[in-house]
């Protein structure tokens, strides 16, 4: 299991883990330097969220473990894991076209909001690790 005893750390490539779904309360890191950007990150069993300079970038329902999470200017990227299936939200571009991948096989293509939230459900039930990528259409 992939847990992230440390709730967020940056990795030596420049991506970042967070969340730990096996806590009983939550529990939070704020004021994370990370690429000139402040994360703050909230996770347990029930929640797993975390927010780039004071906006939500990842939220999972229920609280999972990401790994080799990466943003760029086309999408995000990320390794999930979790002991149930999870709703994940993201936020992205607004009213943008993104494709989705989960677990290599191919999700279709879905919206952003005007809000730039974009919300896909992930089958981690008893499937360890999921690769999960959103890349602009």
């Amino acid at each position: 299991m992939a847990v992230v005893k440390e709730l967020l750390r940056a990795e030596t490539d420049g991506k970042i883990s967070f969340g730990d779904y096996t806590l009983a309360s939550k529990s939070k890191v704020e004021d994370f330097q990370h690429a000139g950007d402040l994360l703050k990150v909230k996770t347990f069993n029930e929640i797993t969220r975390l927010e780039k300079n004071g906006l939500v970038l990842y939220e999972s329902v229920p609280g999972t473990s990401v790994t080799n999470f990466e943003e760029t200017a086309d999408g995000i990227t990320f390794v999930v894991e979790g002991p149930e299936d999870a709703q994940i939200t993201l936020g992205l571009a607004e009213d943008t076209e993104y494709e989705v991948i989960v677990a290599g096989a191919d999700a279709g293509h879905m919206k952003t909001n005007l809000g730039g939230k974009l919300s896909l459900s992930v089958e981690l039930a008893g499937a360890g690790e999921v690769q999960v990528q959103i890349k602009k259409a």
